[in-house]
């Protein structure tokens, strides 16, 4: 009990203070505090009760607390103060009860909580019985006792209205009928609250028609009626009444118009002569339609809204109502005489348009353009139309021209539209003239008058220049005249207004991407009429403007379609230039690819179908470009990218592979053809596509399936890294070597190509060059055959690269190595010396002369004698050539010795 008490207190004054920020957390907590069974509480608590009401009271201005909370303050309140109560409380804290708990029950109400108001509702009664049995006890003879207990009585009705009312939403129709008739006993005494609880009635009945309940809707508007004629004086009125009645009659005619025709027709005719009212009588007609009266009933009734002088929009919504119950007959007698006695009216030509709206939906098309033709003679002759009428007769002939241009019935829509453009006068500027005159040049051209079609064009660009349907129409007009220049100029400003908002226009799909729309039509009449670099123009267009990526990789498939056939004809320098211009395609469609997100229109298997395609595209036109390496790098680089959005089975991973084999010797090949400035830039991409294609090599491998080892892929990987590496001066290049030399049965040809690119410019690794060179000899010994061109080869390449070239090359070591390349040429020349070829023989002769030569030149004599005696060792291996060079080679090779010994005897006086 007393923790109760202290966290009344304590969030009570929380709730007082001024900067609170946490309002609902503390009303919440208050509203969930647990009320103890024991009363009564700590009379204290009822200062709390007050404040807490009062505090209510104040923050119900603005929007300090909203309807749930105000509920929950006073319910808090209303509790405590009864939790208070003593057990003979004084009048005035009956009062206060009454108070609190009767506003508290109504504002649960208001807050659509029935279950929780009726406590309080409850205790709003017995508190009121209460005090009413208190004021009774004293006698009747006072005024103010009557003042006081009739203020008592009002309030009471109040309560058991709102009883009422939380009976009805809690669907106890029975209850809220019982509290409401102990309000009706009570209305003797309070006459003044008749039009209160008449309209408590109606509202019930409001509420029950919305929801359907037509019976107990029935029941409380026939109560409403009935308590406001209990007192004339103090009933809703007339006019309320009527409206009372009204919706009664409308109950009956949705519940069950045949069994209850009759309580409907009386409670309308009631209405009617409560208070006569257009609703009344065009609801009469309404049930009089639907009881299926006879003519002359509802000629009856449709009379009476003339002679009542109701607005022309109520007789004409009975026309309408005639025409939709089948009664034609009714209906257009009942619209002349509306038109007639609507004549003078400025009005009338809603009516005009009605009749020709409805004469049209009856298939009396010759009147209708009778009626028309007269309000087009009528416009010019001072009975022109409102501006909004116009507008709907406007909007009812371009109909009916749109659905006879769908029906391919073109001059029938002409006319139509024709109809349509009497209305503007000569030179009137309009977007919507615009608008027309393109739909009648639409008309005209499906009708072959080409001249009148580019009238009507050029009076809609004088209204709407700016217009992206205008445009449309210039190119459409420039195709059919085969105008390449002019069609090309509309396909720009179609692109130009995409980039803003496109409005609607007859006949065509018109949403966000109604621009890309018009361009992939654009396209499509171009085609049509075999004019492809329009069609391609406009497709293009197409893909820079449009926001769907979808559109676009459609687009883009066209276009490229359209761009083989011209390859497929074109030669030299136009065939390149369509070659770029297929890459150009081919880079958006990797972007679109790309950028597709698989959803509801979309799947996957779609995106994953547009990439397949176009990367089978860019494989074969890679194919096509043998002279050009860098159209083939790029092909097969666009290949592989669009690969990438494919699923990575077996199939698709050889191709990935291949192709970025194929980009990486493009790389190398274009290097080989261009200027030392722009090499390093292509062997870094060939090194790129080297490095990719590992890994991809690596899957491959990895899953299996057919055996790998008669592939080349290894090889030709490594041959490309090395030539890579090694023109870009990469120390890594001696690691790629090592790998060659580690393969199974590594082939000599593969060391030959190395050892030729160690040295081709501007790479430069003797070293490496002569160490493939060795191994590649010793292999080719090694076979059971040797080639000795082969061999010779190798051994000449290794001399070259060993061989001093001048005075400041010559080491003892580096002689030693090359004399050792010159006694394994000899041993092959000797093992077959028929085979060995003569010039290559002559080559080793003079090389190893000229080394003995330069060695005398520095005076190593003994050196320079044993050279000069290996190049002539070689001379009795020559063929033909031997004879001539014998002879001379002899006499030098014996000067040379004279020279040696003088040279050498010098040296020994000199010692």
């Amino acid at each position: 009990m007393d923790m109760f008490i202290s966290n009344v207190k304590c969030l009570t004054e929380r709730l007082l203070q001024k900067q609170l920020a946490n309002t609902d957390e503390v009303i919440e907590k208050l509203f969930c505090e647990d009320f103890p069974r024991i009363t009564p509480l700590d009379p204290q608590l009822e200062e709390s009760a007050i404040q807490l009401w009062n505090w209510a009271v104040t923050k119900r201005v603005g929007t300090a607390i909203n309807e749930h909370q105000k509920a929950k303050v006073r319910h808090v309140a209303c509790r405590l103060l009864y939790a208070c109560e003593p057990e003979n409380p004084a009048e005035g804290a009956v009062r206060k009860q009454i108070l609190m708990a009767s506003k508290t029950g109504r504002t649960w109400l208001d807050c659509k909580k029935p279950q929780l108001a009726d406590n309080f509702l409850s205790l709003a009664v017995k508190s009121l019985e209460t005090l009413y049995s208190r004021l009774t006890s004293r006698g009747h003879g006072g005024a103010d006792i009557n003042t006081s207990k009739g203020d008592v009585e009002k309030d009471l009705l109040r309560v058991l209205s709102y009883q009422a009312e939380s009976a009805l939403a809690q669907e106890n129709h029975q209850e809220a009928v019982a509290y409401m008739q102990r309000c009706k006993d009570m209305l003797l005494r309070l006459p003044k609250e008749t039009g209160y609880l008449s309209l408590m009635c109606y509202n019930f009945g409001v509420d029950s028609y919305n929801m359907k309940k037509y019976e107990e809707s029935s029941f409380w508007l026939s109560q409403s009626y009935d308590i406001g004629k209990m007192n004339i004086k103090y009933s809703p009125g007339a006019e309320v009444q009527a409206k009372v009645l009204r919706l009664l009659a409308t109950v009956y005619l949705k519940w069950d118009c045949q069994q209850f025709q009759e309580k409907a027709l009386n409670a309308v005719n009631l209405a009617n002569k409560e208070s006569v009212h257009p609703s009344g009588l065009y609801l009469k007609i309404r049930i009089l339609l639907s009881c299926g009266a006879q003519d002359d009933h509802i000629r009856a009734g449709v009379t009476e809204l003339l002679e009542l002088e109701v607005p022309l929009e109520v007789c004409l919504s009975t026309v309408k109502l005639l025409m939709a119950e089948d009664r034609e007959t009714l209906a257009f007698d009942y619209l002349k005489r509306v038109c007639q006695h609507f004549e003078s009216s400025p009005e009338l030509g809603s009516a005009l348009v009605l009749h020709i709206e409805l004469l049209l939906q009856r298939g009396k098309e010759l009147l209708g353009k009778q009626k028309i033709e007269d309000i087009i003679t009528g416009h010019y002759t001072g009975k022109q139309l409102s501006p909004q009428t116009l507008t709907c007769l406007h909007l009812l002939l371009w109909d009916k021209a749109s659905k006879n241009f769908e029906t391919k019935n073109f001059s029938e829509a002409l006319q139509w539209y024709n109809y349509s453009l009497s209305f503007y006068k000569a030179g009137q500027m309009e977007p919507n003239l615009a608008k027309l005159q393109r739909n009648r040049a639409s008309c005209l051209l499906q009708l072959q008058q080409l001249d009148k079609a580019k009238e009507a064009i050029k009076e809609a660009e004088r209204c709407d220049p700016n217009s992206i349907f205008t445009q449309f129409s210039v190119y459409k007009i420039a195709v059919l005249e085969n105008n390449v220049e002019k069609a090309a100029e509309a396909v720009k400003a179609i692109g130009a207004l995409a980039q803003g908002p496109v409005s609607s226009e007859d006949r065509l799909l018109v949403a966000e991407n109604a621009a890309s729309n018009l361009l992939s039509l654009a396209a499509q009449i171009a085609l049509e009429n075999e004019q492809q670099d329009t069609a391609m123009k406009a497709l293009e267009s197409l893909c820079e403007h449009s926001k769907d990526e979808a559109q676009v990789v459609t687009a883009l498939r066209c276009l490229v379609r359209l761009v083989l056939t011209t390859i497929e004809k074109a030669s030299g320098e136009i065939r390149h230039a369509n070659l770029d211009v297929l890459l150009s395609y081919l880079k958006m469609a990797l972007q679109k690819v790309s950028q597709l997100s698989p959803g509801p229109s979309m799947a996957v298997e779609q995106r994953t179908e547009d990439a397949n395609w176009f990367r089978k595209i860019a494989w074969n036109s890679a194919l096509q470009c043998e002279s050009s390496p860098d159209r083939m790098r790029d092909f097969f680089v666009f290949s592989y990218q669009l690969s990438q959005f494919c699923p990575s089975d077996r199939a698709v991973l050889m191709g990935q592979k291949t192709c970025l084999l194929m980009a990486a010797a493009a790389s190398l090949e274009l290097c080989r053809k261009s200027p030392h400035s722009e090499q390093k830039e292509q062997l870094t991409q060939a090194l790129e596509h080297i490095q990719i294609c590992w890994e991809v090599w690596k899957t491959l491998k990895a899953s299996g399936g057919r055996d790998n080892s008669k592939d080349p892929t290894n090889i030709l990987l490594l041959l490309y890294e090395f030539e890579a590496r090694a023109k870009l001066n990469d120390p890594k290049v001696e690691t790629v070597l090592e790998s060659v030399l580690e393969l199974d049965n590594v082939e000599i040809k593969v060391l030959e190509t190395m050892a030729a690119l160690a040295m081709e410019p501007p790479a430069h690794f003797p070293l490496l060059c002569k160490k493939a060179l060795r191994i590649a000899l010793s292999l080719h010994r090694k076979q059971p055959q040797a080639d000795l061109a082969r061999c010779s080869q190798c051994v000449h390449s290794l001399i070259q690269l060993s061989l001093p070239s001048g005075v400041s090359d010559v080491e003892a070591r580096v002689l030693e190595e090359v004399w050792g390349y010159y006694e394994e040429a000899l041993s092959i020349i000797t093992a077959a010396p028929e085979d060995f070829p003569e010039m290559e023989i002559l080559w080793l002769l003079t090389r190893a002369w000229n080394t003995g030569i330069l060695l005398y030149s520095l005076a190593q004599y003994p050196e320079a004698e044993r050279w000069c005696g290996l190049g002539m060792s070689f001379l009795r291996h020559l063929g033909s050539l031997q004879e001539s060079y014998q002879t001379q080679m002899s006499g030098l090779y014996s000067e040379v010795l004279d020279r040696l010994d003088k040279a050498k005897k010098n040296l020994i006086m000199e010692e």
